[in-house]
């Protein structure tokens, strides 16, 4: 896991590094400045002395960030633009002396221009950059932009040019990762550590690739710092796949029952089961109303298709849940809601199971969750389960307008997985994974082909086998969910994301936990 800290703990180690080490806010600057053209010039390697570099500077830290990297560019024999938002009156400290300094470097420098900021018009001086770097706003900077921040990020994003944020994209409120209107970097240099507001939300959709900058700390004061957030790394995914003992049979590989479908909704049991096969569980039972039995059987790849009886109705109550009693009883882990339905019958039939086996390990999806949203959350124990709703499931889960949901992400999530002692996986781009301690651990892999009907249904069997293998949660919950939306990754490389299909995805199950394992595998034999 690769940790990350909130804007407060980087502004923090900022203060320990003046106050207690001695440090010069300048002397971080100018460390800060280095990192970041030495970042844009790896990132960036075709860059060259013909290449034109726009740069716009607001008044804070960042600002005097964006006056030093203009000074690198210079003295590295680039033509550099500079618009500085503030006038050099509205500077201080730090921000001030780099200003100056460039000002007098370029007043003898040929090619390079530096403007005062007076209207949006003034932006045009980088109608010919090949890149513009935004240092306006810093990740201090809260709330949504305003006018004139508003206009000139808008005209920023119409440049054709390789777009570059100091620190964070101006625009995104890191404190929760929300923004309306922001600027559309390519790549973001955030500095001293990685910062959690980057790596969902609209920090995810704005600040494209994330590189660490230096400024002059050490990991010694963030080691010592209390961590809730984490990207997944590969090595986590590897960690918790399942292995299989010599003496391993069928029975003992892991026991799944897919408890999905109704009548006329068959193909997200499917999914589920299928994916719960590839994924390698042992024994796959799929329990769908009679009326669904014959398409299922000849939908699914080794799995036990379980039919119960339904009165006609192809749907699922309470009367299936004594039917079922057997399967139940014997199966590791249940994966319950794809394509279930909402009929009132279903929902009570849903909260009764829920009731009845407290102990029993779950993964609760789509159709369930909506049963749950009908109910007080408190008349059922969610311990032992895994709910994994995406946001608009989880919005009606909680009460709230999805659009409430995005302003505070982390909070909402975490709050709920505290409350209910559950493990939620909030599916997403990226999707998130909250424990019950309030630790966030963000997913690193993925792509827009994913966002398609089907793939939400893949995920569910993947989660619900490796728990049924591992027989442990939290561990099989983050391995099945990079390796879900790593399976996407590789096929993008064999076809348009837009071509990537659920079937696609349980195809490729195999190859993808062959390519995690192989990569370990290579790296450990090479150590």
């Amino acid at each position: 896991m690769i940790p990350l800290f909130s804007v407060e703990q980087v502004r923090e180690a900022d203060k320990y590094a003046i106050e207690k080490l001695g440090l010069e806010g300048i002397v971080l600057m100018e460390n800060a400045s280095r990192s970041i053209y030495l970042a844009i010039r790896q990132h960036f390697p075709d860059l060259n002395e013909l290449s034109q570099i726009g740069i716009i500077a607001g008044k804070g830290n960042n600002g005097g960030d964006a006056f030093a990297l203009a000074r690198h560019f210079i003295n590295h024999g680039f033509a550099v633009k500079v618009v500085s938002i503030p006038s050099e009156k509205e500077l201080k400290g730090d921000a001030e002396f780099n200003y100056k300094v460039l000002k007098n470097l370029i007043s003898k420098t040929k090619g390079s221009k530096l403007v005062n900021f007076k209207s949006v018009r003034d932006l045009n001086v980088f109608k010919e950059c090949d890149v513009i770097v935004d240092g306006i706003l810093g990740t201090g900077a809260k709330g949504l932009l305003r006018s004139p921040y508003k206009e000139i990020v808008q005209k920023l994003n119409s440049f054709h040019a390789i777009k570059i944020a100091i620190d964070s994209p101006t625009g995104v409120d890191l404190h929760n990762s929300y923004a309306e209107e922001a600027f559309e970097a390519d790549l973001t240099v955030t500095l001293a550590e990685l910062k959690t507001g980057l790596f969902y939300g609209a920090g995810y959709k704005y600040a494209g690739t994330v590189e660490k900058g230096y400024i002059g700390i050490g990991p010694e004061l963030f080691d010592k710092m209390d961590v809730k957030e984490y990207l997944i790394e590969p090595e986590d995914a590897f960690l918790a796949l399942p292995v299989r003992e010599v003496d391993d049979n069928k029975y003992s590989a892991g026991k799944v029952l897919v408890i999905a479908g109704s009548k006329n909704i068959i193909g997200a049991a499917v999914y589920s089961a299928n994916a719960a096969i590839y994924s390698g569980a042992g024994a796959v039972y799929l329990a769908v109303p009679e009326e669904s039995r014959i398409v299922a059987q000849t939908k699914v790849n080794s799995a036990i298709v379980s039919p119960y009886e339904s009165n006609g109705k192809g749907v699922f109550s309470s009367s299936a849940i004594g039917e079922l009693e057997t399967l139940i009883e014997k199966s590791d882990v249940i994966a319950l809601g794809p394509g279930l339905g909402r009929e009132e019958e279903t929902i009570s039939a849903v909260v009764e199971m829920l009731k009845k086996y407290r102990e029993k390990k779950f993964v609760i999806d789509a159709d369930a969750i909506f049963a749950l949203s009908k109910i007080k959350l408190d008349s059922v124990s969610l311990k032992n389960k895994v709910l994994t709703p995406h946001y608009g499931e989880f919005s009606a889960l909680l009460g709230i307008s999805n659009d409430e949901l995005k302003k505070n992400i982390l909070k909402y999530g975490r709050e709920f997985a505290i409350a209910h002692k559950t493990l939620l996986v909030l599916k997403g781009a990226p999707t998130i994974i909250f424990n019950a301690k309030g630790e966030a651990f963000i997913n690193t892999t993925g792509n827009p082909g994913m966002a398609k009907f089907g793939t939400g249904d893949v995920l569910t069997g993947i989660i619900a086998s490796f728990i049924a293998q591992n027989k442990e949660l939290e561990n099989s919950v983050v391995s099945s969910v990079y390796l879900h939306s790593l399976d996407a990754d590789i096929l993008s490389e064999e076809m348009s994301e837009l071509s990537i299909t659920a079937e696609d995805l349980i195809l490729n199950i195999p190859n993808t936990i062959d390519f995690i394992n192989e990569t370990f595998l290579f790296d450990s034999e090479e150590e």
